[in-house]
């Protein structure tokens, strides 16, 4: 049951194709940028406004509210990115918000939900702590409680992400990172009908969904990860139902192929990213396909966190690109036949124009 609402009901997918209608005037698709060195097409959520996809599913949630006459102050708790989301959602729509966020917050994300106007309050050491919190405040108070991804609003609008890569690019597979599940659950429900397969990507050690879906109920407490944004304990029950059934599969990425991904994305790439955004590009290496799409969730990095992995993290060196051996025209020396003592005559041999090249030596390049 969705701690959010008493009878939650599963968004579909003409909730998503309502969100994109709702969204169209005031977000503006982000770009496709395609990763030659990793092999795949990167979703740029980075460049979102906010920095981060979140902003849709707050928007919507807003949007959707107002259209059913609910103007009441919302609350959320967040890890920063939701919280962002709400404060800027709430400034353009002239609504009143309140984010609470745990005291381990990054600095950027906490001045970035303060910059629109939205109340903050720290709370917590973590996400968890911080959304107990908001729920007493807002059963207080008589807020809204909007939940970061267990909300129908919400993955409907983190659905339209879906939505924009179907439309540029027709992907055989696309990987998206998991926390709650929301941005998974409604990249699903925007492309299971069209082929396409999803993959989520989690952490190792912080894999509440992944083991949720294998069945394993317990709660454990998640390690420590440069992905704070999906460092969640108890993954939502709402998309947890959606992705059971329209999830392929989980990834688990260990915490220094995340660290690695994060800095070849700036150095090769030139594009900055936070912890939960190289997620699901580290998980894509995993994962064969002809045209696969990752999501790039974030792009809200300390700048003191981003000068320590450049410093600290070397990335291996790339591997050449492959290239494939020439065909001789003649055959190899061995199977020549002796020559006779006569000059023998010369014979015309026409070659394709595409052929006259050098050939290729006997060593072919890994």
């Amino acid at each position: 049951m969705n701690a959010d609402a008493a009878t939650p009901c599963a968004p579909t997918a003409s909730d998503v194709l309502a969100a994109q209608a709702r969204l169209r005037r005031y977000l503006g698709p982000t770009p496709l940028h395609y990763a030659e060195r990793s092999g795949c097409w990167l979703k740029l959520e980075n460049l979102q406004r906010t920095g981060s996809y979140k902003v849709r599913g707050a928007m919507n949630a807003l949007l959707a509210a107002r259209e059913r006459g609910d103007m009441r102050p919302t609350i959320a708790a967040s890890a920063g990115n939701h919280a962002q989301g709400l404060a800027w959602a709430a400034y353009r729509l002239g609504m009143q918000a309140i984010t609470v966020m745990p005291k381990t917050a990054p600095a950027t994300k906490i001045a970035g939900v303060a910059h629109w106007g939205a109340t903050v309050r720290l709370h917590g050491d973590s996400y968890d702590e911080a959304r107990a919190f908001a729920a007493e405040l807002a059963a207080q108070h008589g807020y809204r409680l909007l939940s970061a991804f267990d909300d129908p609003d919400v993955i409907a609008g983190q659905g339209t992400v879906g939505l924009e890569i179907a439309s540029a690019l027709s992907p055989d597979v696309v990987i998206v990172p998991i926390g709650g599940g929301g941005l998974a659950a409604g990249v699903a429900l925007a492309l299971k009908t069209q082929g396409v397969r999803v993959i989520g990507a989690q952490v190792e050690g912080v894999d509440a969904m992944a083991r949720a879906l294998r069945g394993d109920n317990r709660i454990i407490e998640p390690v420590a990860t440069l992905a704070d944004g999906v460092k969640v304990k108890i993954p939502g029950a709402l998309t947890r139902r959606v992705l059971a059934e329209l999830l392929d599969d989980v990834v688990i990425v260990r915490e220094a192929e995340l660290r690695e991904t994060l800095v070849r994305l700036a150095l090769e790439e030139h594009l900055i990213a936070e912890g939960a955004g190289a997620l699901a590009l580290a998980a894509g290496k995993r994962v064969a396909a002809k045209r696969k799409c990752v999501v790039v969730s974030g792009g809200n990095l300390d700048a003191s966190v981003l000068a320590g992995l450049l410093q600290d993290v070397r990335p291996r060196p790339p591997r050449k690109p492959r290239q494939r051996r020439q065909e001789r025209l003649t055959p190899p020396a061995a199977s020549t036949p002796p020559r006779a003592a006569g000059p023998l005559p010369s014979i015309a041999i026409p070659v394709p124009r595409a052929a006259r090249t050098t050939p290729a030596p006997e060593t072919s390049y890994a």
